[in-house]
């Protein structure tokens, strides 16, 4: 790994900030006594009620695929530890809240005590006030010291608007308390004449991640006095920071400890954290310190019914015919135009900024039908809107003025919405961590709720919705991060000693891997060893140098051509995908289409149009192999596990028409080629295997290119991240391990953890896989089962039967399966008509992140691509479309 130059432009990470998984605030989490949305006159219709109505029109029924009901559960209280201060007890009653459930107190004892916390209880059981008492009663004792700030609590949000909903419910809490608590906000919306007043007074910072990173750690001299008496930092919706990002956090964690400890300050950590496997070691692997896990829920919980709901099949058919479901965005927007008719508070969650628009703008045209003022009621809420358009719908949501709402995970984090009746999920939302957070937003009130997940045609989706256990019998995920990854560790290692120049003593606290990556710094000009440490050697910033959001560069500014009116932005590599030439782009319910997109100054320029198609990009990809870090075999194959390079480039984009996703044409693009270093696992299958499991060359590029797009969609039950996050390739014969091989990588620079949980975790993941192709009701594959949407290669070639042969066989050698004969081995299925219809060539077919560069990553000599249509020539490539690098919505 080189590091040899710096970022060529740097960009403001202050800007709509990107986000992740659900939340909790304050009036809504701490009020445990049942109120109502403001308006309502009369008693809710019990979820039962509200989801029979749904299903009672023609055809609806059989949509249902299961039922799930959690019935209500009864609170437990405790009493507050005796050194919480009578003030800040007295100002919680006032609140409503007479008693604190076990758990909030038990939390606050351990924070009393000095020791760092994770409270990771259900959606709504008030962990906001476990940690908010603590934090108060200590914020009351340091407004008594000389210069009234003898303590102060910095508290950290995945996004800007959890931190400004945190803020608002502080002052209503403490607001009996005067002038002694004195929260303020500090992101990139605070005005820079605010900014010297939080320095210097605030004794109760909230902020974010970025802010921190880029804002306070890079000038801590003038934050000194708030850093000296930093007694404790809560970190909320731990269970976010994740994946490259969460690896990121965690090293800006280190260097806020690092900056403390400079001032005498040693902060104890308080985190909040939807329920997760494992919550005590991953808040652990976040902070670098010893955690207690608290996950003990007393709090209360109204009754929840749970559907799962797949759309019918439609007479129309996809590519090479396959059949092809009604799409998740339709449905939804049919039931949040009927949950809206019936007066029934919802959010519908969704996995895209476009099916946000879209579902909005069908919501509304259809309620408008019915009665004008109810389309006004529904609006769309995403990233890259404008700060006053966010807090303008957050407030009218507040209030109860919109009765619906389309809305990315931008939402799913950050605003108290009490009161919702309903939720609807657009597709499963990655993990089962942030399906229970997205579902856990209606009913916070203590009424009961109704939840629908509306599956895609997706191989995961499909899999769930008939096999409830997968969601209903299964403990959610833990959070898989990777602090050494030196494509993290090393622009805050830069960083760090920017800051303050760093000296043995501190490499323990930045982990194993920091010792071995000075000498590369060094060589590059990056830092320059002294006596006294290492020093930062450049003029520019050096917090410039790591992205924490993995996002790649500066924001691309999206203006109407027009008019100059800046519409919002994009991330850099969404960029390729999102606002290419020709892309059709959504805003606030009006369509427009890029006219160009200038990547030098990170432009796109639009015009409002009216086309009757959506745009998907696609591209192409090649793989190499680095280096192997472990095998197994499995049989006379092997699963692999290591590093390799990926080399993506997008290169057409199809014209879809509008809600039946029909193909109108493909148009070419001249767009750069993006290069990842990042981490992957790979299996390979020998000739005798595929004897065994009757796969005819032939068959081979379709039985690898289905088993390659199932795998990627059923990761996201083994590791926690979605298929964004992840891709893959497939070839016949790929040149480095002259087999037959697929592989599958994280799509972040230098990896995120998922290739390696899938290594781990290969013959449960594999033999899902199995089951999700072979269960599937289709003949010949489907976007249920085996099709990619964004199959660069058009789904072809793709082979169902000869996928799930060679699945059987590769199982059944893999170590621990049972043998032939035994109990519980799989016989490869029997030959059946059509098994050598096709004809494929052996290309590499595959599902790509595309994630960018590192800053510091150097380049690599490539080999001669090949031809692409040419048998085992050693171009593992196919223009397939990226499947989407793992930049959370927002």
């Amino acid at each position: 790994m080189a590091f040899n130059h710096l970022p060529a432009a740097m960009h403001d990470a202050l800007g709509p900030l990107s986000v992740t998984p659900v939340t909790h605030s304050v009036p809504m989490a701490m009020n445990h006594r049942p109120r109502r949305p403001s308006g309502s006159g009369e008693a809710r219709p019990s979820p039962g009620t509200v989801l029979d109505r749904l299903a009672a029109r023609a055809g609806r029924a059989a949509r249902i695929t299961h039922t799930e009901h959690l019935p209500p559960r009864p609170g437990r209280h405790a009493v507050w530890p005796h050194r919480i201060r009578p003030e800040v007890i007295n100002a919680i009653q006032r609140a409503g809240i007479e008693h604190p459930w076990a758990h909030q107190a038990t939390a606050a004892e351990h924070a009393l005590d000095g020791e760092s916390v994770v409270i990771a209880t259900g959606t709504a059981s008030g962990k906001s006030l476990a940690y908010l008492a603590p934090v108060l009663s200590t914020l009351l004792d340091g407004s008594e010291a000389p210069n009234g700030r003898g303590a102060t609590a910095l508290y950290l949000a995945p996004t800007k608007a959890l931190a400004a909903d945190q803020c608002r419910a502080v002052r209503e809490l403490a607001s009996p308390l005067g002038n002694r608590v004195r929260p303020a906000v500090y992101d990139g919306d605070t005005p820079f004449e605010e900014r010297e007043w939080v320095r210097q007074y605030a004794n109760h910072v909230l902020t974010n991640p970025d802010m921190l990173h880029r804002g306070i750690l890079p000038s801590h001299p003038r934050w000194s006095s708030f850093l000296r008496s930093l007694r404790y930092v809560v970190i909320d919706e731990c269970h976010t920071y994740r994946g490259v990002f969460g690896s990121h956090v965690a090293q800006v964690i280190r260097r806020l400890r690092r900056v403390c400890a400079r001032y005498g300050a040693h902060p104890v950590f308080l985190l909040a954290s939807a329920t997760s496997a494992d919550p005590a070691v991953a808040a652990g692997r976040l902070t670098g310190l010893p955690v207690t896990e608290v996950s003990d829920d007393a709090s209360p919980r109204g009754e929840l019914v749970f559907a799962l709901w797949e759309p019918p099949l439609t007479e129309l058919h996809g590519e090479k015919g396959a059949p092809v479901r009604r799409t998740a965005t339709a449905e939804t927007a049919d039931l949040l135009t009927d949950l809206a008719v019936q007066g029934v508070r919802t959010v519908a969650f969704v996995r895209s900024r476009r099916s946000a628009e879209l579902i909005s703008v069908i919501s509304q045209e259809r309620l408008a039908e019915v009665d004008r003022n109810l389309a006004r009621r529904v609006a769309a809420y995403r990233g890259g809107y404008l700060p006053e358009e966010r807090r303008a719908l957050e407030r009218a949501l507040h209030s109860g003025e919109l009765l619906g709402l389309a809305a990315t995970t931008a939402l799913e984090l950050g605003v108290d919405v009490s009161g919702l009746d309903a939720v609807l999920i657009a597709g499963y939302p990655g993990t089962r961590a942030s399906l229970w957070q997205q579902a856990g937003r209606a009913g916070r009130s203590g009424q009961g709720a109704l939840a629908v997940l509306v599956a895609r045609d997706d191989p995961l989706d499909t899999f769930l919705v008939h096999h409830p256990e997968a969601l209903f019998r299964r403990p959610v995920e833990s959070t898989v991060l990777d602090p050494d990854n030196p494509y993290v560790l090393a622009p805050h290692l830069c960083a760090a000693a920017a800051e303050l120049p760093l000296t043995e003593q501190d490499l323990e606290l930045f982990g194993p891997a920091a010792p071995g990556l000075l000498p590369q710094l060094e060589s590059a000009g990056l830092l320059r060893r002294r006596t006294a440490g290492w020093y930062w050697t450049r003029r520019e910033r050096a917090a410039d140098l790591a992205d924490i959001r993995g996002e790649g560069g500066r924001p691309v500014q999206i203006v109407e051509a027009a008019t100059g009116r800046l519409l919002g932005t994009v991330d850099e590599p969404a960029a390729h995908t999102a606002v290419h030439d020709g892309a059709v782009h959504l805003h606030q319910g009006r369509t427009y289409l890029v006219k160009r997109l200038d990547l030098e100054d990170s432009v796109a320029l639009v015009e409002e149009a009216d086309p009757p198609y959506s745009t998907t990009a696609r591209d192409t990809t090649s793989i190499s192999v680095l280096e192997t870090d472990t095998e197994v075999p499995w049989g006379a194959g092997r699963l692999c596990y290591g590093s390799v390079e990926v080399t993506n480039q997008v290169v057409s984009f199809l014209r879809r028409k509008l809600i039946t996703g029909e193909v109108l044409g493909e148009t070419k693009l001249d767009l750069p080629p993006r290069t990842l270093r990042t981490r992957a696992v790979w299996w390979t299958v020998t000739e005798d295997q595929l004897d065994a499991a009757r796969v005819h060359p032939e068959q081979l590029g379709g039985a690898l290119h289905a088993a390659e797009h199932a795998s990627i969609g059923l990761l996201p039950l083994f590791a926690t991240c979605d298929r964004w996050d992840i891709g893959g390739v497939s070839v016949p014969l790929h040149p480095d391990t002259l087999l037959p091989t697929v592989f599958v990588y994280d799509g972040h620079p230098g990896g995120a953890g998922f290739a390696e949980r899938a290594f781990h975790t290969a013959r449960d993941w594999l033999d899902a896989t199995r089951e999700a192709i072979a269960s599937c009701e289709c003949d010949a594959g489907c976007p249920s089962c085996i099709q990619s949407p964004k199959c660069g290669n058009g789904n072809d070639p793709l082979h169902k039967r000869a996928a799930v042969r060679l699945l059987t066989v590769l199982l059944g050698d893999a170590p621990g399966a049972p043998r032939d004969g035994a109990p519980g081995s799989r016989q490869v299925p029997a030959t059946r008509d059509g098994d050598r219809e096709t004809t494929e060539q052996a290309t590499g077919r595959r599902e790509d992140p595309a994630a960018p560069q590192a800053p510091w990553q150097g380049s690599r000599a490539q080999s001669e691509p090949g031809n692409p249509s040419e048998p085992g020539s050693g171009n593992p490539a196919g223009p397939e479309h990226r499947e989407g690098r793992g930049t959370p919505e927002g």
